[in-house]
């Protein structure tokens, strides 16, 4: 198969993962090989122990609060009971300080029923227990742990997760949650909601949606971040795509056209503006270790840029953070890097399919600046994301990332038609978040055979298969150049370009592939993430019935065609035809308005709900049309065959349905 599930086309340069069996334990470095473990440790040696009976349930008082909330849930979603507090004596599970280990670093030692967690500092801690929650393994009807010594480090320094919360989907507080806790528990160690106007400013409230974050949340979120050594990293854009906030008459003059997509940074009043929302959420999160002010995409003068860059900085030094921004007007112009402050951190997003990253990377350095990786998670306008295109340059990049020293991963999710959902982006997050932490290469094959135990808590290599076919049915549905699949779900399948491009595709084979993930999901009960399993199975869902659409598309212009050549000789031929075309009309209405109610039960789980009106009511106005033209087809049967013997074309049937949504 094509993609990352292919056979690697270069082995990796770097160091993987070691694997060592004391004693000669031959069993047990092969039981070694099988603990899929997301992100791989660096170093794993057997024990002479080899398995043991799970007896971890024990902890002290002062273990991290954080970690015991992920063993917690982890152990407790797979059957193994919560933890209890017992004197450090009498702990199962024990931390203790090694000041020899770097920062964020652990050895873990699993034997004789305890486990041993060694780090320097807490994040390191922590990180040894995140390893160890996935450790436990069921042999038949009891959990078994290997014994193990391990010792771990982060290949990157930084680990961020930029998650796009302004274009619709805005996570719920709860989801807000579970998302910090879930990069958490695969070792990321950043969190940057990218916000451009759903920021509740206090003194500026009118362009954030009535459901936006407040001051109260995002402080909150800082707070529950840090309990899982997760950084709560603002992201404010403040130059494009401030449309949300240009389009109200009291901040249209700030935009250089009349309710525009950029603030001019030299209006009046545009500094003062940024200044106000900027102090409010610095305020929220007082002192975080970088503010990331985007500034992306903006047509402006390179010295424009520059002095706005300054004039931002000066607003975010006293906090103490480090301003952040993206990298494309650097690209463009390198000249301008001498004059951005010095403590500037430059994120790289780079998304397209390169041979190699380290023109960008290397220009930036040229400039004597810090920098981190951004590159993205490729779900934007799609079902679900385009896993191999992501992967292909998550590789890429961070590996070119780790061999020039950047300091970090910043991952970015994107939401670009505000369809998206975030549960479905998960595979690419955390490959990425493994590729940043794992010192070696990351092989796609190997991370799509630890994914299933690492992320759903079972033994069943049919969730990665599940992926690698939604990501074969993607790249076969995007045949022609800028097909995006939420775009295509919405093309009317009587649309002539669109019937032309569709006919390279093979839309049996898509079906089959997209029926074969429904089958394995239908009634999918994972320990964890259940609703990632179920967002899954929404996307080959989708996919099932965009391809059907487009297939009916094809038979009832047959059908229709079928009726026409034979008006004069053969009635039933007619009458059957024409009944096939309306009931095709009826099966697209079912389609849209079976698909509704489980697209909403995805979207309340992770999302507030203001944005999911508008996303429905495209189900309802697809179904809506389909309805039209099943009554246009009646009407083309009994008024214009039964009556008048004589039919409409075809184009004239289907235009008396309502516009595509």
């Amino acid at each position: 198969m094509a993609g990352p599930y292919a056979p690697a086309a270069r082995e990796p340069a770097r160091r993987e993962p070691s694997f060592a069996a004391t004693n000669g334990a031959t069993v047990a470095l092969l039981a070694l090989l099988l603990l899929h473990l997301v992100p791989a440790p660096l170093h794993v040696a057997s024990i002479a122990c080899h398995t043991q009976a799970f007896a971890l349930r024990t902890v002290a008082a002062d273990f991290d609060p954080g970690a015991r909330t992920e063993l917690d849930d982890r152990w407790a979603a797979l059957g193994l009971g919560k933890l209890r507090v017992v004197p450090a004596s009498r702990a199962r599970i024990v931390a203790v300080r090694n000041r020899a280990l770097a920062p964020q670093a652990y050895r873990l030692t699993v034997a004789d029923g305890r486990a041993v967690i060694e780090s320097g500092d807490g994040s390191g801690a922590f990180y040894g227990a995140m390893t160890l929650a996935q450790l436990p393994r069921r042999d038949g009807n009891r959990w078994t742990v290997p014994c193990v010594r391990i010792e771990d480090r982060p290949a990157l320094r930084w680990r961020i997760l930029s998650d796009d919360v302004s274009r619709g989907p805005l996570p719920t507080m709860r989801y807000f949650e579970e998302r910090i806790r879930t990069i958490a528990a695969f070792k990321m160690n950043g969190y940057s909601p990218y916000m451009e106007h759903v920021f509740v400013s206090p003194t500026d409230p009118l362009p954030a949606p009535l459901d936006g974050i407040t001051p109260q949340q995002l402080a909150k979120l800082a707070r529950y971040a840090a309990r899982f050594h997760v950084a709560l990293i603002p992201q404010q854009q403040t130059l494009a795509h401030m449309h949300q906030t240009l389009r109200l008459e009291q901040y249209a003059p700030l935009s250089p056209q009349p309710h525009g997509f950029l603030i001019d940074p030299n209006a009046p009043g545009a500094t003062a503006y940024l200044a106000r929302v900027i102090g409010q959420e610095l305020q929220a999160v007082p002192h975080p270790p970088f503010f990331h002010i985007a500034s992306d995409e903006a047509a402006v003068s390179p010295q424009t840029f520059v002095d706005h860059v300054s004039a931002m900085n000066r607003l975010i030094a006293p906090s103490g953070a480090r301003i952040m921004l993206w990298d494309d007007a650097i690209q463009h112009d390198p000249q301008i890097l001498p004059s951005l402050p010095r403590n500037a951190v430059i994120v790289a997003w780079h998304y397209g399919n390169e041979a190699s990253f380290r023109p960008y990377i290397d220009r930036i350095a040229a400039g004597g600046l810090q920098q981190m990786v951004d590159p993205g998670d490729s779900n934007w306008n799609e079902i679900f994301p385009n896993v191999d295109a992501a992967l292909r340059v998550e590789r890429r990049f961070v590996d070119d990332g780790k061999d020039a020293g950047v300091l970090g991963l910043f991952e970015s999710v994107w939401n670009d038609d505000g369809e998206t959902l975030y549960e479905a982006t998960w595979y690419p997050v955390l490959y990425a978040a493994a590729s940043a932490w794992q010192t070696g290469d990351v092989r796609p094959q190997t991370f799509a055979a630890d994914f299933p135990a690492a992320f759903f808590g079972v033994d069943d290599p049919g969730y990665s298969r599940d992926v690698a076919e939604l990501a074969r049915d993607l790249t076969m549905l995007e045949a022609a150049p800028y097909d995006q699949t939420d775009a295509l779900f919405w093309t009317d399948p009587f649309d002539a370009a669109a019937q032309s491009r569709m006919a390279r595709v093979d839309l049996q084979a898509v079906r089959r592939s997209a029926e074969s993930v429904e089958r394995h999901l239908y009634a999918a009960d994972p320990p964890l993430h259940r609703n990632a399993a179920f967002v899954m199975f929404l996307a080959a869902r989708r996919y099932d019935f965009l391809a059907r659409k487009f297939q009916i598309g094809t038979e009832v212009q047959s059908m229709y065609a079928d009726a026409v050549a034979h008006l004069g000789d053969d009635r039933a031929k007619v009458l059957r035809d024409l009944f096939w075309c309306r009931y095709w009309m009826w099966e697209l209405r079912d389609g849209y308005e079976e698909l509704a109610p489980l697209y909403a039960r995805a979207w309340r789980y992770e999302s507030r709900p203001d944005h999911l009106a508008s996303n429905l009511e495209r189900y309802h106005l697809a179904a809506s049309q389909a309805i039209e033209r099943a009554d246009a087809f009646y009407r083309a049967t009994y008024d214009g065959y039964v009556r008048n013997k004589t039919l409409p074309p075809l184009h004239d049937v289907l235009s008396a349905g309502r516009a595509q949504p």
